[in-house]
């Protein structure tokens, strides 16, 4: 089994930035794709981004896209959300989210607990 824990969350005022990291354990980490989903209170849980086993390839939601970069240290089994321009619409609860998928956009087996992230006006 592998678990994820989340952290990096907070408060922010729109314009600014954050740093989430998601550290894996449990089992060997690099072979499958990571990803990020969020989910505001009330909405369904939404993609971010993913990113494949290498670190070589990534994918976004169009919402997110230009703004928001995951990346991945395999050396430290830890992915990476690095939020800019951050909007009061991308309040949500962020899960990490680990395994195999059948398309980029699909969630996998494997969620962190979440870290709230909250954007003010």
């Amino acid at each position: 089994q592998v678990q994820l824990v989340e952290s990096g969350g907070g408060l922010v005022q729109a314009g600014g930035s954050l740093r989430l990291s998601c550290a894996a354990s449990g089992r060997t980490f690099s072979t499958y794709p990571m990803g990020w989903f969020r989910q505001a209170p009330g909405k369904e849980r939404e993609f971010v981004a993913v990113i494949n086993g290498s670190g070589g390839r990534t994918e976004y939601a169009d919402s997110v896209k230009g703004r928001f970069t995951i990346s991945r240290d395999n050396a430290k089994n830890t992915v990476y959300l690095q939020m800019n321009s951050l909007e009061p619409e991308d309040t949500a609860v962020y899960y990490c989210n680990y395994g195999r998928r059948s398309s980029w956009r699909d969630p996998a087996d494997y969620w962190g607990q979440g870290t709230q992230v909250t954007v003010s006006s």
